[in-house]
């Protein structure tokens, strides 16, 4: 009886080995759906910023019309436009989300790109404008740029965009050295503690409008957004095609008038080594599915296809990109 047990053990056991065996020989035959996924990183910036939730917007769509590729495209939260451009150019990232202005001196290698330009970048679309905001408490004393001389600073952290534009804005503004603001670098929640304990005495911003960030600073305590204009700024913008005019919306924040500003675009870009079929893909779910991609955040309240071929001046138009516009009548 043992041995009759014994023998039905082995032939039981033998015949889950054989089973095992074919199964694995079906599977190696099968091609892996996990082997055969092109997995895309697109770089956006913090997570309660804007560009996070416009390019998971921008991600969901890419999945849910690009078949039948075999991609799928996911968000990463990072310190912001700078740090985007570097992990682009190492490969570490697809896609990102950056300002123009950053976009456009990383592909000429200047400004805090100086000797390392990126000849490889490619633009795929402009998404909305992002304009200069000033946040100053109250009894600081601070009504203007100008204002800002020998004051407290904070310009964001490294890496963020808004430092890199705060560079551009400084040297334009010619200030002596006994003139220049004290800057800090912190994150912007961080930065608001700071001004309302009177550590700092403004925040310099660079986002899209409304910003839950700029609300929340007015809300925090007695602050209030200075209008950015003079001879600074018209020289910067004169000079440098991507610096564009504009104003901080008064129906944003509940201002009595709208302030003067400027600032840049936001753009979407890629390398030259990304496939044509890929970026084809993602501008034309980008341009199909508009009214979906407003509805991620307020600051693309006004976007348009028409707007999404704006500001190609930071860098050469992706072929997979220029393909989509092309077929919808966009472009030549």
């Amino acid at each position: 009886m043992r041995r009759g047990q014994s023998v039905a053990g082995g032939l039981a056991g033998a015949a889950a080995c054989a089973l095992l065996v074919f199964s694995a020989l079906i599977a190696s035959a099968r091609p892996s759906a996990a082997q055969d996924m092109t997995y895309l990183s697109l770089g956006t910036g913090a997570v309660n910023g804007v560009y996070f939730p416009i390019g998971r917007a921008i991600c969901r769509l890419f999945n849910q019309t690009a078949a039948p590729l075999t991609a799928r495209c996911g968000v990463e939260s990072t310190p912001g436009s700078a740090y985007n451009m570097m992990k682009l150019r190492d490969s570490e990232l697809e896609f990102a989300i950056v300002q123009s202005d950053t976009a456009s001196d990383a592909f000429a290698g200047r400004g805090s790109f100086a000797g390392r330009p990126q000849p490889s970048l490619r633009f795929v679309a402009s998404l909305y404008p992002e304009l200069i905001t000033i946040i100053a408490r109250a009894g600081t004393g601070i009504g203007s740029f100008d204002d800002l001389r020998r004051k407290r600073l904070n310009i964001g952290v490294l890496g963020s965009g808004s430092r890199t534009t705060w560079g551009a804005l400084a040297d334009a503004a010619g200030w002596a050295a006994a003139d220049q603001p004290v800057l800090s670098e912190l994150k912007p929640d961080v930065a608001l503690t700071a001004l309302c304990k009177d550590q700092i005495d403004a925040v310099f911003l660079l986002v899209g409008h409304p910003s839950a960030v700029v609300r929340k600073a007015l809300d925090a305590c007695d602050t209030r957004i200075v209008p950015v204009a003079g001879a600074a700024i018209d020289r910067l913008a004169a000079a440098v095609p991507h610096f564009q005019t504009g104003t901080v919306p008064a129906t944003a924040y509940g201002l009595p008038a709208d302030l003067p500003s400027f600032g840049v675009r936001t753009v979407l870009v890629t390398s030259a080594g990304m496939g044509d079929d890929i970026v084809h893909a993602m501008t034309r779910a980008i341009l199909l599915n508009v009214d979906d991609l407003r509805r991620s955040h307020p600051a693309l309240a006004d976007l348009t296809p028409q707007q999404m071929m704006k500001d190609t001046i930071v860098a050469p138009l992706h072929p997979g990109a220029l393909r989509a516009y092309r077929e919808l009548g966009l472009t030549n």
